[in-house]
């Protein structure tokens, strides 16, 4: 039986130490300690309230994830006035995008904050992403959509988003080899396998063949990401052809 804890009172040198950090790092006080305290919680610690509800981030992560898309879909809509529907998706997309949002939880160190009963070398990559939209559906519910609207300006739009730098970003190597293949009316074929091998973590290894030809092997702990790897090796291998297209 798993070892459920149940928080019962505050701490209060650990809350005033958590939001004297939180007032450097957001440039404001925060009104309810608990709200940015459940944003930092993996759901590994299998904390619960009174009301038997679990308390970990993902409810908030799901809250800030939709509030930081707003946020960026009107400033594109403004910034962008020529911009079509699908301009604009796209352009969100890459905005958003789960690396982009790994960066920018890194870049803030959220990781300090988190309680887990996981390593954190064994958490993966997306959990940076994931706090920092959380943190975002915290700041909402503790100061309201301005405030909220505010930090994404300050540390989202401001230091990263140049539009014209972001058309030229790819966001998916294997839909740049898909379309590119599918306009040269070439043969590709996405092999992939597990290939854990002796190590305890899952792996998964893919060969991507053009016109019958390997190109290009990826290994990673995810099918997605072994894709992505291999993709990108193939995109630097055709590079030339590729941008004349």
């Amino acid at each position: 039986m798993n070892f459920i804890r149940k928080i019962v009172k505050s701490r209060p040198q650990e809350d005033i130490i958590l939001r004297d950090e939180l007032k450097k790092l957001l440039k404001f006080s925060p009104t309810s300690i608990n709200k940015y305290k459940k944003a930092f919680t993996h759901r590994s610690v299998q904390m619960i309230d009174r009301k038997g509800i679990p308390i970990n981030y993902e409810r908030l992560e799901f809250l800030g994830d939709s509030i930081l898309g707003a946020v960026i879909s009107a400033y594109l809509y403004k910034e962008a006035p020529k911009g079509s529907e699908g301009y604009l998706t796209q352009m969100r997309s890459k905005i958003v995008s789960r690396e982009h949002l790994n960066e920018l939880g890194k870049d803030l160190n959220l990781i300090r904050f988190v309680k887990s009963n996981i390593d954190q070398a064994n958490v993966g990559d997306n959990i940076h992403g994931n706090i920092f939209e959380a943190l975002i559906g915290a700041i909402y519910l503790d100061k309201g959509f301005n405030f909220c609207q505010k930090f994404i300006h300050q540390n989202v739009i401001a230091p990263y988003v140049d539009i014209a730098k972001l058309e030229g970003k790819i966001t998916s190597y294997k839909g740049l080899i898909i379309e590119w293949c599918q306009k040269q009316k070439k043969r590709y074929a996405f092999d992939a396998y597990e290939d854990s091998g002796n190590e305890t973590t899952k792996h998964f290894s893919v060969k991507i063949s053009i016109d019958g030809q390997q190109i290009a092997k990826g290994r990673a702990t995810s099918k997605k990401k072994a894709e992505e790897q291999a993709s990108k090796r193939v995109y630097f291998a055709f590079q030339n052809e590729i941008s004349q297209d």
